[in-house]
């Protein structure tokens, strides 16, 4: 990971996102990270909908400590998503932005379907 100014520095995305990148470069033996990637799109994709489905429940039943560690799930296997389909987060981070120049109704309504 990146090296941190103090204590307390927050971890970010993009560390999370560097952090995705080196161990795609290591082999499966040792990576849980590059097996996923060995297993394709699809099977990372459908980790990821399970991660999701496990955060709603923890989020649906209040529980704090599982929302937090089911979150933690959920980004790093959308990171492992991005990562495999070769979408830069920083392109995401940029529709995001673009996005939030705007009402979300005014965002939403002015998507192509």
């Amino acid at each position: 990971m990146g090296e941190k100014d103090g204590a307390d520095a927050m971890f970010t995305l993009d560390e999370l996102a560097q952090t995705i990148d080196q161990r795609a470069g290591t082999g499966a033996e040792t990576s849980y990270t590059r097996s996923l990637i060995d297993k394709g799109a699809a099977h990372c994709a459908r980790k990821f909908g399970e991660e999701a489905i496990e955060f709603a429940i923890a989020a649906a039943a209040l529980d704090e400590s599982a929302v937090r560690a089911e979150a933690a799930d959920v980004l790093y296997h959308l990171l492992v998503v991005l990562r495999v389909r070769g979408v830069a987060l920083s392109s995401v981070m940029d529709e995001l932005g673009k996005r939030s120049k705007q009402s979300g109704h005014q965002e939403k309504a002015s998507r192509t379907k």
